[in-house]
């Protein structure tokens, strides 16, 4: 009798967690038809999302309302969807530049307010209420910056509650006195998944809510949750989940929640190669969000063990954008052989809008247990101090940038600097793998070290084969397209 019964046990887990694959598999497959196209950049304003919830106001499965204000006077939206008696509450961009969940939110609210998966649906709606905070911090967004306008980092304000956008928080949270809560993050792109090359592309957390780190079962059912959402991942990112530091922090929101009896589950959005937009991860999002929810629907999740949670790697911090590996280099005589790890850091425009890229060596040295999104292995190369270009050319370009005519032969004579007569105010950078400086800029002695931009020149055999500007590695032996190069600098 015991081993039929748990025979039955088994098939009724197996059907389960196949049904919630296949749905999952679906969502994959299907999600083109969700996704909010008018959300296509990173850098996303208050201003792109009023319409989006004005639609919201004017439809009738959706509940929106008007739960706060942030400090210059935007509005905190509380969008509310189905007739469940198991609250979900989901907040986004609490920091203003974390805005790939607030994008994954409007394609969930685009797929629930669609007709298909309507069996799916129905019991989601039925069981669940579903509330959505999808931006937290629209002044940070408007400038795209981590903190809000006081100067604070609204998750370090759930003690004192500073700032109106925490006191909202706590608010809504206490008025809902949510069963369930997802606090939706972005975090650095050089994370990794421990002791992997991979990037932790998405990472996960059940907040401790004391310093012991104990697990009650709020905070079990979080860890159960996201057990589930790391086995999706895994199958369109393996081996690209982190588990984030538990350590406790008294003043934090997530953590908060969690003491204060939501069990509480942090995401946050990593990296993923060639998805500087993070499009494919807003992707991930939804499809794992969507599928917790569905889980916590069903219930599925309460059969879920917690001792798989501790199996997920640990985040570590150990990427460059590039690697260059064993390269020599020629410092007062002697020659040394270095890796070095290139980080390559986005600088806005003044709106906020776009951005191009001014890199740095970040560390150089033995970094044999470091890894990069692209490695290059420059075993019997050598480094060439770049050179200046022997003209001066007249002035041209626009805010789009500026072109060096014939820069890609440039390169093959290790010139990576020209000289233009008058540099035009708006110009902020080069479109060609040149950097473009004014007639009385002189370059410095050439020094390989952590904190500067990385341009020089490689050579083999007495040729130079590849170009390193602005911490983009270019074949100068092949066509420019295609290779990943997306600006050079301009100096004054």
């Amino acid at each position: 009798m015991k081993s039929r019964f748990l025979v039955l046990i088994a098939f009724l887990l197996v059907f389960q967690f196949g049904v919630s694959q296949e749905i999952t598999e679906k969502l994959y497959e299907t999600y083109g038809k969700y996704k909010e196209i008018t959300l296509d950049k990173r850098r996303i304003k208050h201003i792109q999302i009023e319409p989006l919830i004005e639609e919201l106001e004017a439809n009738p499965l959706f509940e929106v309302n008007k739960v706060g204000k942030s400090i210059e006077g935007r509005d905190l939206n509380l969008i509310s969807v189905g007739t469940g008696r198991v609250d979900v509450f989901l907040w986004s961009q609490m920091h203003g530049n974390e805005p790939t969940a607030t994008q994954a939110i409007f394609d969930i609210v685009n797929f629930l307010d669609s007709k298909d998966f309507k069996k799916e649906k129905a019991l989601i709606l039925s069981k669940l209420k579903l509330h959505f905070l999808p931006m937290l911090n629209p002044d940070g967004a408007e400038r795209f910056q981590r903190r809000n306008l006081l100067g604070i980092d609204i998750n370090r304000d759930a003690l004192r509650l500073q700032s109106p956008e925490g006191r909202t928080l706590k608010r809504v949270r206490d008025s809902l006195d949510a069963d369930f809560g997802f606090n939706l993050h972005d975090q650095s792109t050089y994370y990794n998944a421990e002791r992997t090359p991979k990037p932790a592309t998405i990472s996960y957390l059940a907040p401790a809510y004391n310093y012991e780190k104990d697990v009650n079962e709020k905070r079990g059912d979080a860890m159960k949750v996201i057990v589930f959402m790391n086995d999706i991942i895994q199958r369109y990112a393996p081996g690209q989940v982190g588990r984030y530091n538990d350590d406790f922090e008294p003043r934090a929101f997530g953590d908060n929640i969690q003491k204060w009896g939501t069990s509480t589950i942090l995401i946050e959005s990593g990296g993923y190669k060639d998805d500087a937009e993070k499009q494919e991860i807003r992707k991930l999002n939804y499809v794992s969000i969507l599928s917790a929810i569905y889980t916590i629907a069903n219930e599925s999740y309460k059969k879920i063990g917690i001792d798989k949670y501790e199996e997920i790697p640990k985040n570590d911090r150990k990427l460059f954008d590039l690697k260059i590996e064993n390269v020599s280099y020629n410092l007062l005589g002697d020659v040394y052989i270095l890796d070095l790890g290139i980080h390559r850091n986005e600088v806005d425009n003044k709106r906020h809008i776009k951005f191009h890229y001014s890199s740095v060596i970040a560390d150089q040295g033995d970094l044999s247990t470091y890894y990069g999104y692209e490695t290059f292995d420059a075993t019997g190369y050598e480094v060439v101090p770049p050179r200046m270009v022997a003209k001066t050319v007249p002035s041209s370009g626009n805010e789009e940038g500026f072109y060096v005519l014939n820069s890609e032969s440039l390169l093959k004579f290790g010139q990576a600097y020209i000289r233009m007569a008058s540099i035009p105010k708006e110009l902020k950078y080069s479109n060609s793998p040149i950097h473009v400086v004014p007639t009385n800029f002189k370059l410095k002695e050439f020094r390989l070290e952590p904190g500067v931009n990385p341009t020089f020149f490689l050579k083999k055999d007495g040729e130079i084969t590849h170009a390193v500007i602005n911490g983009f590695l270019i074949d100068v032996r092949k066509p420019l397209d295609g290779q990943g190069f997306s600006n050079a600098l301009i100096y004054r």
